[in-house]
């Protein structure tokens, strides 16, 4: 969602929201299908051949995932990116020292460097959410707020749970829950945010203004 210009031109549409909707997205099923394939690979990875094997695989899946979403919209995901760099730094060390510990903090490591960015905008009042999110939403300064917050605590919160599974059960179960687990979890918590979306819809505000403007509303009317 981007927010619309009054009129006929672009001059009403501010700078960054109008740039963040010129940008190329990828099809839903396209990044859905991204963001899922590296995961399904690191868990039938384990699952055939061990998690050392299935690092290694995660790890090229990571990569080229991120090469086809360059392909296609000529820019990469910053929260993909930073993932896919933690991803590559601690799977290198799972295999070099040959130690899966470091695997499995790094998802702890995401999360919390992710809730702590997050924080750290809020409590600087820098929108790093709205900066991650605007081709997709457009909402209003109260409404970036709020979601950054939710998204914090989300972080940290699977931060937390992730340091749980991987602490006290098998390789096996933490991988899965990784896919069966972690993956649903956060789609759903997603999902939630949609009566927030709405509630603060920035675009939405900015038709009504449109329409409240537009001489050829009012003949209509």
């Amino acid at each position: 969602m981007t927010a619309e210009g009054f009129g006929n031109g672009h001059d009403s549409l501010p700078p960054a929201r109008y740039t963040g909707a010129m940008k190329k997205s990828l099809h839903p099923g396209i990044k859905l299908a991204l963001d899922i394939g590296p995961l399904i690979v690191f868990f039938v990875g384990n699952a055939r051949f061990g998690i050392f094997p299935a690092t290694a695989a995660f790890m090229v899946a990571i990569v080229i995932a991120l090469g086809v979403s360059w392909a296609l919209t000529r820019r990469l995901p910053l929260m993909a990116l930073v993932s896919a760099v933690i991803v590559t730094v601690f799977g290198g060390l799972t295999l070099l020292l040959h130690n899966e510990t470091f695997i499995k903090v790094k998802p702890t490591i995401i999360y919390t460097l992710f809730g702590a960015t997050l924080l750290f905008g809020l409590m600087t009042r820098k929108p790093l959410l709205e900066m991650v999110f605007d081709s997709v939403f457009s909402l209003t300064e109260e409404g970036w707020r709020k979601l950054t917050l939710r998204w914090c605590l989300f972080f940290f919160a699977m931060a937390v749970i992730n340091e749980i599974v991987w602490r006290n059960f098998s390789t096996d179960a933490w991988v899965s829950f990784k896919l069966f687990g972690a993956l649903p979890l956060t789609f759903l918590f997603g999902a939630l945010q949609y009566p927030l979306l709405m509630k603060y819809d920035a675009s939405a505000d900015a038709s009504e203004a449109k329409d409240a403007v537009d001489p050829r509303k009012k003949e209509v009317g």
